[in-house]
């Protein structure tokens, strides 16, 4: 029987943050340089997702610059994604990986494993059975499929999105 996998380990010169709707503006410029990865998204509506998120956590620098986050999302949200209703419907009591996103000049580090145990972690102490999320697949994301098959994630189904112009995979990984 194999062990389970050491926590990740966040580097020296960064350090996790929650986040505030007041970061909207900071998350806004991160969030969509990974276009197509995640829609590109208003200040506004990233601010309204930030309020809705049961775990919206930051990476940044020593400096103060945002070099990563996540917002996940609790069962029952007010949350109008086409992805959430998915999950919602499935009826699967999870934990909801609405966006994850690492800075370019980030990637390769870790991070987004560290944001993934704290993840994993909120979703142990609520008692959720999994952890849920989707990838693009058209427009194609192979990294971020490998990255989530890394983390256990499996397909558990796929649909399409934005009036057809995107398709996802959707995942889902137990906790």
């Amino acid at each position: 029987m194999s062990s389970p996998p050491a926590p990740a380990v966040l580097p020296d010169d960064l350090r996790l943050v929650p986040l505030t709707a007041q970061d909207a503006a900071r998350i806004a410029p991160l969030n969509d340089a990974a276009y197509p990865a995640v829609p590109v998204t208003s200040p506004e509506d990233l601010a309204a997702l930030v309020d809705l998120a049961a775990l919206p956590l930051g990476i940044e620098s020593t400096e103060g610059e945002l070099v990563g986050f996540v917002l996940a999302l609790a069962p029952g949200a007010a949350y109008d994604s086409e992805n959430f209703r998915f999950f919602e419907q499935r009826g699967v009591d999870s934990l909801y990986v609405d966006r994850i996103v690492i800075a370019e000049s980030q990637r390769g580090r870790g991070l987004g494993p560290v944001l993934y145990d704290r993840v994993f972690s909120l979703a142990r102490e609520q008692g959720r059975r999994e952890v849920t999320c989707e990838v693009n697949v058209d427009p194609p994301n192979p990294g971020s499929l490998a990255f989530h098959a890394r983390l256990g994630f499996v397909p558990v189904g796929s649909q399409p999105t934005k009036g057809g112009t995107v398709t996802v995979q959707l995942l889902a990984a137990p906790v």
